[in-house]
């Protein structure tokens, strides 16, 4: 890759219109396999005003995604089902591991059921959680997602008196939800969807992604980045702001190396007093040439709480940033290629800048602005909370 400070740094996927190909002939397959079931669950949904105020109390929340941006994308649905129906029980159903370890703690929050990645491969343990999951009956079923044909399949199979989900080509046409704008922020899509077809008046914004951390899990990582500050040489118990970076993302939407180096070299110029901390991804590997303290696990709400204890967080739109937006940090999500109106980060002090013709000092100078008005200049030494 060319060492200049231009958008072209954008790597991009070169097999991302391969997956896409393959990803709408998978539709086009299931849309004509399983057609009418579509139509027939689709002519059962939930219509506007006509989901009870009162006798939901066992609900199920269909999200068959195994992204973790997509599992906490969820929490302002759970948040709107505990304000809604507080003496309710949730399930869930998703992909992948991640929303067993975000939400399984909720107070409302009776199972997560987890499908694997590779259904293909993990056929029988398939079998036996949708054994499970048509073996419970539910007073409310929601598949939370527009056009997820596995989260309208799983709506299909289990048992409800009321089943809620946006109404498709194969539904109702005359469906009164056509006749209502549904919110573009993709976090917003569920709550509207139960809101709407709620009977009683909701009048208040839309939650916020939040975890609910505790003040335990908050307070461990506060001593673990005192460590990591001083392990790195840097002086913890200087109010310094502390700022968390993630450099990495998936396909298109990641940043080359060199596009983060000059990033990084043009903030420390314009905010040097500014103590950065890397948030090492997956992998392992560190993407800023080991100059700065760093902190990695696997574990999610760990990490949510390490970044709870920071100033402010910048990454690429990406799983990781929505998890710093739920930890309650102010976060600046970085956008290339995604829409940020539909994934941007929203609430307090949260924001997002398209980079797509911006250099990486254009972005920089913008992100040193928002760091001086958007979060605190001198917050209190983390020394003092080491006790």
């Amino acid at each position: 890759m060319k060492n200049s400070d231009a958008p072209s740094q954008i790597s991009h996927s070169p097999t991302g219109s391969t997956s896409r190909r393959w990803e709408a002939l998978r539709h086009r397959v299931v849309a004509q396999c399983f057609g009418r079931l579509f139509g027939a669950v689709g002519s059962r949904l939930c219509e506007p005003g006509q989901l009870p105020t009162r006798g939901i109390h066992r609900v199920l929340v269909c999200r068959p995604n195994h992204r973790l941006g997509n599992a906490i994308l969820l929490s302002p649905l759970l948040a709107e089902i505990e304000a809604l129906y507080p003496g309710s029980e949730i399930d869930l159903v998703c992909g992948g591991g991640a929303a067993e370890d975000l939400f399984a703690h909720r107070f409302q929050v009776r199972r997560v059921f987890s499908l694997p990645r590779k259904i293909a491969r993990h056929l029988w343990l398939t079998i036996t959680l949708l054994r499970q999951l048509r073996s419970n009956s539910y007073d409310l079923a929601i598949d939370a997602c527009s056009g997820s044909q596995s989260g309208r399949l799983l709506l299909a199979f289990v048992k409800a008196r009321f089943k809620l989900g946006f109404p498709d080509a194969l539904g109702k046409r005359d469906s009164a939800w056509h006749n209502w704008p549904c919110p573009e922020h993709l976090a917003h899509r569920s709550v509207f969807l139960l809101r709407t077809a709620y009977t009683g008046k909701v009048d208040r914004a839309y939650p916020p992604l939040n975890l609910g951390l505790s003040d335990s899990e908050k307070q461990q990582a506060r001593q673990a980045l005192v460590a990591v500050l001083d392990a790195s040489g840097q002086r913890s118990g200087i109010s310094r702001p502390v700022i968390g970076i993630f450099a990495n993302a998936t396909g298109a939407k990641r940043y080359g190396e060199d596009w983060w180096k000059q990033y990084v070299g043009a903030l420390r110029t314009l905010k040097p007093e500014v103590l950065i901390v890397e948030l090492i991804a997956e992998h392992g590997q560190t993407l800023l040439d080991g100059n700065f303290a760093s902190y990695y696990t696997r574990h999610l709400r760990r990490l949510a709480s390490m970044i709870a204890n920071m100033d402010g967080f910048i990454s690429a739109d990406c799983g990781v940033m929505h998890l710093a937006v739920a930890s309650g940090t102010p976060t600046l999500g970085l956008f290339s290629v995604t829409c940020l109106r539909k994934y941007g980060p929203y609430g307090q002090k949260n924001t997002a800048i398209d980079t797509e013709t911006m250099s990486a000092s254009d972005v920089a100078a913008i992100t040193a602005e928002w760091l001086s008005f958007g979060i605190p200049t001198a917050s209190p030494p983390l020394s003092s909370f080491n006790h």
